[in-house]
């Protein structure tokens, strides 16, 4: 059994997605991080960083219970336990990590920021809308030109580079300065492939509160 914890942020949605996708059974725990539960201390045992998502598979890789933070550490993790969404073949999986790599370093921080300065800055500032505003888009530029010749991010086969980028698409409909994606018709192809996967609706649902 999975043990999840985790709110409804593109991080925890990647996660959520992830176990949807591969059928596992897991229990979601929310994790309020507006009312700062992410600093309690049993859940900073689990996530020494304070930030969700994080899991405990009860069932671990030696039969023992493992936790896991970082949602990239997890997406790799889950491809591992159940061999899916990660290709097998050396070429492939390393493909699919480069991408998945992408988003964590690249397209998430740059779209987290833009965010940040756009919806949130109790002041405006404007070199810091300019800054990660025009970044994003030159990310989303990137992504664009690789799907432009590619169904997925990392070729043929939706991995888990496509599970990570997915929720963080969509928190960039919600910045003004990106303005949707008109101007990346072949991620506009994508996200409806990948927003139509039933699993990927059910995961973007999770967690449940009250």
């Amino acid at each position: 059994m999975i043990e999840l914890y985790t709110w409804p942020t593109p991080n925890g949605h990647k996660v959520h997605i992830m176990l949807e996708e591969c059928a596992l059974a897991y229990n979601a725990h929310a994790v309020d991080i507006g009312a700062g539960d992410q600093f309690k201390p049993d859940f900073l045992k689990i996530s020494p960083n304070n930030k969700i998502p994080a899991i405990v598979d009860t069932d671990g890789p030696d039969g023992k219970p493992i936790s896991i933070f970082e949602s990239g550490a997890i997406l790799i993790y889950l491809a591992g336990k159940t061999g899916r969404f990660l290709p097998r073949d050396v070429r492939g999986k390393y493909v699919a990590l480069q991408w998945l790599m992408f988003q964590m370093g690249g397209l998430g921080p740059m779209l987290g920021q833009a965010g940040h300065f756009t919806l949130y800055a109790k002041e405006p500032v404007q070199y810091g809308i300019e800054r990660y505003s025009n970044e994003s888009k030159r990310i989303l530029g990137v992504m664009d030109r690789q799907l432009a010749t590619h169904r997925f991010l990392a070729g043929d086969a939706y991995t888990i580079a496509d599970i990570a980028t997915f929720p963080w698409t969509n928190s960039a409909l919600r910045i003004p300065t990106i303005g949707g994606f008109d101007a990346w018709p072949n991620v506009v192809r994508w996200r409806a492939e990948i927003g139509a996967r039933p699993a990927v609706q059910r995961g973007l649902a999770q967690p449940k509160r009250d």
